[in-house]
């Protein structure tokens, strides 16, 4: 397994992203943050990880979502 220091989302799942924001957001914070409608119709871990593995500009804001809510170098992030 090679190693990847510059991606910090390097052996994240993304149904771990996708929990972590939901319970962070719930589900209707996080249609307000990106505009997506597996956000906003009947929501689901299972339907949105359908979704954003199909949609590779999706995917890709919720993950710049998850980096800019858990990252240390956020200065409104609270986590210790």
């Amino acid at each position: 397994m090679t190693t990847q220091p510059n991606n910090p989302l390097h052996g994240v799942k993304l149904a771990d992203i996708v929990t972590q924001l939901e319970a962070h957001y719930g589900w209707d914070g996080l249609a307000e943050q990106i505009d997506i409608n597996c956000f906003k119709n009947d929501p689901s871990i299972k339907s949105t990880l359908k979704f954003l593995r199909k949609t590779p500009w999706a995917r890709d804001k919720v993950e710049q979502l998850f980096l800019y809510t858990f990252s240390n170098q956020n200065p409104w992030n609270t986590k210790p």
